[in-house]
């Protein structure tokens, strides 16, 4: 595992679960961190064994002894070790969104085929029962009739709101190896808000909203719904009320994904009221003969007329993995489609076919997001060319699709990995 934060001890644990793993090393370049998890991961692998551990990840793919790599670090520190993970043999199971550019996401796809990878990106909605279930049961069979609109959103007051003055720079704390933590970003003044868990404040390390939240609830819409890449991107919003904050990513934004027939409509909003409370971070899909809502938590499908409305509740699987009762920051909810995921990746390891949330998949979705920001940072949108990958027509857009590294990192592309 590189990276032993939040999701990732929340990943590895799960497949813990699912499968007699030897975890046989960690990496991290937070210490304090890093010795907490290797700790942990003793206690709940069945040899007993604490891992080894590493604050260089490169040091840890140099031993070339490792079958699977689960990568859990902020998105800034997605790409490069994924490439190096496929080239040193390993299997992969790496955290959404893909890349933080277009052009890393471009690369991660090039080395995993290049390298004959089986990679399983962690938009685990794919693997979720009961959103599975929804899939095949009301849009799959055709009962929400022709669907011409999905709205997808956000609006939990997730984005952090301390000023200057409540989070001013400073040192960073003699455990973090900050300057490594930055690696290819910008080298910001360190403040408490980047770490743990803050960083997602600040866009040189991630996509905003968009990138955290909008890439889960697109990539199910189009599982859901088979689709593939949009035809044309744009993008309104803004900072429009909590100017006082020191986060630099947007707490009002809308992202429209068209595809001709269908658009598929993103909007967050980080401030004010939520129009339903039941269904804050979800998708409606919006056919002719019904409608249907899903959730993490759960989905509720209203056919049109007189029919009778369902509804289903997320089962989170308590009873048969106890220790999710007790696990520090576990999502319960999420738990059984973590370890769906992982099942899956496991069965396509030995197959050696494409897992349901493949790579190409993930960049879709992750590229498909990072587009919205850049058509809301130009002002424009951005028709989309899946061909030759790239935004037609607007060479000022194709120069943003890769940001820069700073030294002296090298920004991987499709034809250096």
């Amino acid at each position: 595992l590189i990276g032993t934060g939040w999701y990732g001890k929340c990943d590895l644990l799960r497949l813990i679960q699912v499968s007699p793993v030897d975890v046989v090393s960690l990496c991290d370049v937070v210490k304090r961190m890093l010795a907490e998890a290797a700790e942990l991961v003793g206690q709940r692998q069945k040899s007993g064994k604490q891992p080894r551990t590493y604050g260089d990840y490169r040091k840890m793919l140099a031993e070339k002894d490792l079958e699977i790599v689960l990568i859990g670090t902020p998105d800034h520190w997605h790409a490069l070790p994924m490439i190096e993970a496929c080239k040193a043999g390993a299997d992969i199971y790496c955290q959404k969104p893909t890349g933080v550019d277009v052009v890393e996401s471009q690369a991660m796809v090039a080395a995993a085929r290049k390298y004959g990878r089986v990679v399983q990106i962690g938009t685990q909605r794919r693997s979720t029962p009961h959103l599975i279930e929804a899939r095949e049961r009301y849009i799959q069979s055709g009962k929400l009739g022709t669907i011409g609109r999905v709205n997808i959103c956000c609006y939990w007051h997730m984005r952090n709101r301390d000023t200057l003055a409540q989070a001013p720079d400073g040192p960073a704390p003699d455990y973090l190896d900050y300057d490594l933590w930055t690696g290819p970003a910008p080298l910001r003044p360190y403040n408490k808000i980047v770490h743990p868990r803050g960083w997602r404040a600040f866009m040189e390390y991630g996509n905003g909203i968009v990138g955290d939240m909008c890439v889960h609830m697109f990539d199910m819409t189009r599982w859901m719904m088979d689709l593939g890449w949009p035809q044309r991107i744009s993008s309104s919003g803004g900072i429009l009320v909590d100017k006082a904050a020191r986060a630099n990513i947007t707490d009002t934004q809308e992202v429209t994904f068209d595809y001709g027939n269908l658009q598929v409509v993103w909007t967050h909003r980080t401030w004010g009221a939520d129009p339903d409370p039941t269904y804050p971070w979800s998708a409606t899909f919006y056919g002719d003969k019904g409608t249907l809502k899903a959730s993490v938590y759960g989905c509720d499908y209203v056919p049109q007329g007189n029919g009778t409305p369902v509804h289903e509740d997320v089962g989170m699987e308590l009873e048969q993995f106890p220790e999710d009762k007790t696990e520090k920051d576990l999502e319960k909810h999420c738990a059984p489609a973590i370890r769906g995921h992982m099942k899956n990746l496991l069965a396509c390891r030995e197959t050696r076919s494409k897992p349901v949330a493949d790579i190409e998949q993930g960049h879709i979705s992750s590229a498909s997001c990072i587009l919205g920001n850049l058509a809301l940072q130009l002002g424009r949108d951005l028709q989309w060319d899946a061909t030759t990958q790239t935004v037609a027509g607007d060479a000022e857009a194709n120069r943003l699709l890769a940001r820069p590294y700073r030294a002296p990192w090298v920004h991987p592309t499709p034809a250096t990995v």
